[in-house]
């Protein structure tokens, strides 16, 4: 049976399907708010797991690809007057052609030379942006309201933005099933158990490494755009945050690493829990030290997530929950 006809496959685009159309049905802007915020990071946490999840390769800084797409995105849009749609493909092909230069270099490094070497590159990147002229340097971008004009007016802008990160959301899922499924992915993940043995029995590792931190780099590019287009302006301040990175690794370990559905589950529950923390009087400076906490948590006490706690206990829903 083909791979696209299994439960596994439609259950996560059909719970992201229907939470957007509601979304789009109700038309509040609370609730609008609010689901950009969770499918923004299911889609981010979802990329980082194609090489995450996958590979086991683990990345500190990969919200530079964020980032950079962001910014190059909405440099477009706002200096060179390019609508969102093109805008924002071209900063996620942007970010997948800086992933590709330097995974050529870091994707040489394993473990934890590989994590640094993720968090010196975001540093670097922020430095470059902070002096880069083009982009505004320290004080960064603004758009000029006419740019939404286009589009109906600001209003009717967050709601085009919006339905532009259902779609990608709808995309990163697809693509994160279909490489898991493939005999691409299979190479993935023998690369993840023991690389030096996939390299024996076939697989191409450093070739496919790359191509995977380029697809894992391209929709982060996407929804910066449209993150930042959406608040209409971008600084490195906001570009280039570690502890995004770090919150999209606890998403991603949170509801189970090598799964689609996983990042879906993570990144709901860290994000309800997380302005429950922001709201309340007493944590609202530590859900940074709760996320450090639940990370370890996780890694000691249930380190397949909750999607694979799941499936490791109930076989017979494996097919289904992805």
């Amino acid at each position: 049976m083909k791979s696209w006809r299994q439960p596994g496959f439609w259950l996560p685009l059909v719970i992201v399907f229907l939470w957007g159309g509601i979304v789009l049905v109700l038309r509040q802007d609370t609730v609008r708010e609010t689901a950009f915020t969770v499918l923004m990071f299911m889609a981010l946490a979802s990329s980082l797991n194609i090489l995450l999840g996958y590979t086991g390769y683990v990345s500190f800084g990969h919200i530079v690809f964020f980032g950079l797409g962001g910014y190059t995105g909405f440099y477009l849009i706002s200096e060179q007057g390019w609508p969102l749609l093109p805008a924002a493909l071209a900063g996620g092909a942007l970010s997948g052609v800086i992933a590709l230069l330097v995974g050529l270099a870091v994707l040489r490094l394993r473990g934890a030379y590989f994590a640094l070497a993720t968090i010196g590159i975001n540093e670097a990147a922020r430095a470059f942006v902070s002096n880069f002229g083009p982009f505004g340097g320290a004080t960064g971008l603004f758009v000029n309201f006419s740019a939404y004009e286009k589009y109906g007016g600001a209003g009717q802008a967050l709601w085009t933005t919006f339905t532009f990160l259902w779609i990608t959301t709808l995309a990163v899922l697809v693509v994160s099933y279909l490489v898991k499924h493939s005999r691409f992915g299979l190479g993935l993940q023998a690369i993840r158990e023991d690389e030096d043995a996939a390299m024996v029995m076939g697989v191409q590792a450093p070739r496919a490494k790359t191509i995977t931190y380029v697809i894992s780099a391209f929709f982060p590019g996407i929804i910066g755009t449209l993150y930042f287009f959406k608040n209409g302006n971008v600084e490195p301040g906001d570009a280039f945050q570690l502890h995004m990175s770090i919150e999209m690794l606890v998403m991603v370990m949170l509801g189970g690493m090598g799964t689609v559905l996983g990042p879906m589950v993570g990144a709901t529950a860290y994000q309800g829990l997380r302005g429950y923390l922001l709201t309340s009087p007493i944590f609202k400076d530590l859900h940074l030290a709760v996320a450090g906490l639940i990370l370890l948590l996780i890694i000691l006490f249930v380190p397949a997530g909750a999607v694979g706690w799941v499936r490791g206990r109930l076989p017979a829903l494996r097919r289904v929950l992805e």
